[in-house]
């Protein structure tokens, strides 16, 4: 019998990282749902103050509305410059307009900024609730630095303007490396390894 995960997101690539980090895992009998699959319902309002609070938020309603063990990411790019900003308002830091005006206000605020003060961190926050009750949190981070203009056309969000700090990247951005790479490298991929056992122990 086939267990079923919910994948709290409307984010096809999320869903395409998340099966990956299953298949690659060697989970088998864990099915990954996202949320065309289950019944439509309200998304919550993500007015947390932390990426922890935002995950939170959205895998609780989404065990309760499905019945479904639920997993649901909050991510964004914290840059040192500013403060740890966009943070948690890394997906609406243009006022919802869309990733291409998000990094163009991103680029415009760093304008002054020297290359050696343009450090940045991507911070995954994946929250696992069980229909139970149970919760567990996890938290990846992924190093390095903001350039000044976009490279690659892979990824979604700021990945353009992001260059990892891991050597293995060789000075690519996060949209010029393969999936496959950026699972093994990223703060979600990071995020997602430390719940593999608990997934391992849904698909039993």
């Amino acid at each position: 019998m086939t267990s079923k995960i919910l994948l709290a997101s409307g984010n096809a690539k999320k869903l395409a990282e998340l099966r990956r980090v299953v298949e690659a895992a060697g989970i088998t009998g864990l099915e990954v749902l996202g949320l065309a699959d289950v019944e439509p319902y309200p998304e919550p309002v993500e007015d947390g103050a932390t990426f922890e609070d935002n995950a939170l938020i959205k895998a609780r309603v989404a065990a309760q509305k499905s019945g479904l063990p639920s997993l649901a990411d909050d991510s964004g790019l914290t840059v040192d410059a500013l403060n740890g900003m966009p943070g948690v308002l890394s997906a609406r830091w243009s006022g919802g307009k869309g990733d291409q005006a998000n990094n163009d206000l991103l680029l415009a605020q760093l304008s002054d900024v020297p290359d050696s003060r343009r450090g940045a961190a991507f911070v995954s926050v994946c929250a696992l609730v069980l229909p139970d009750g149970g919760e567990t949190v996890v938290r990846g981070e992924w190093r390095g630095t903001v350039v000044r203009e976009e490279r690659g056309a892979n990824g979604f969000g700021y990945d353009p303007l992001f260059i990892p700090a891991d050597d293995v990247a060789q000075g690519r951005s996060s949209a010029e490396l393969a999936a496959e790479e950026k699972d093994a490298l990223s703060h979600r991929g990071k995020a997602l390894a430390q719940l593999v056992p608990a997934l391992r122990a849904l698909a039993q």
